[in-house]
């Protein structure tokens, strides 16, 4: 049972936007005053990432938990009503998100995801600076690593990347 009117849920769920959000104006600030220029919302890419830099042919995205449905985190509650309408909205994004990543590292882009969770400020400073260190200096060890176990979420990073050309 929802706590609020219809009216009251159509309003506030108006106001949730896919795009200039706060954490993805947190990394792109970050980005920005650490030298990097990209590309917002590339339309050569399937989903059009938060961000695209072109030097190091690198597409972050900036990825709600709840929305996105983050493996593990508290922040993937399940809402208690309408659970079908849900769980069948929730399959679609990660379906999405799937085959989006698939299609962007077939384009040669290396493809990095934050999490909205690993944005709170106690982890704010890490994960922008390792965001930072996985665009501008990829070791081979970084085109291997996995956050997550294999068979929950693909790689952080992909393989190394062929030549973009739009």
């Amino acid at each position: 049972m929802d706590i609020m009117s219809p009216e009251r849920r159509s309003r506030l769920m108006s106001r949730i936007h896919g795009a200039d959000t706060g954490p993805e104006m947190l990394v792109r600030r970050y980005l920005f005053a650490h030298g990097l220029r990209y590309r917002l919302h590339d339309r050569h890419f399937p989903g059009h990432p938060d961000l695209y830099v072109p030097k190091y042919r690198v597409a972050v995205e900036i990825r709600g938990c709840f929305w996105h449905r983050h493996p593990g985190c508290k922040l993937a509650s399940n809402p208690k009503s309408h659970r079908a309408f849900w769980r069948k909205k929730f399959e679609r994004n990660m379906a999405r998100d799937r085959l989006n990543e698939v299609k962007i590292r077939a384009m040669g882009a290396r493809l990095l995801v934050v999490w909205e969770c690993e944005l709170a400020p106690s982890r704010r400073e890490a994960t922008l600076a390792e965001l930072l260190r996985l665009i501008v200096a990829p070791t081979a060890a970084d085109l291997d690593l996995t956050r997550y176990a294999a068979d929950s979420e693909p790689p952080l990073v992909a393989e190394p990347p062929a030549p973009y050309r739009p």
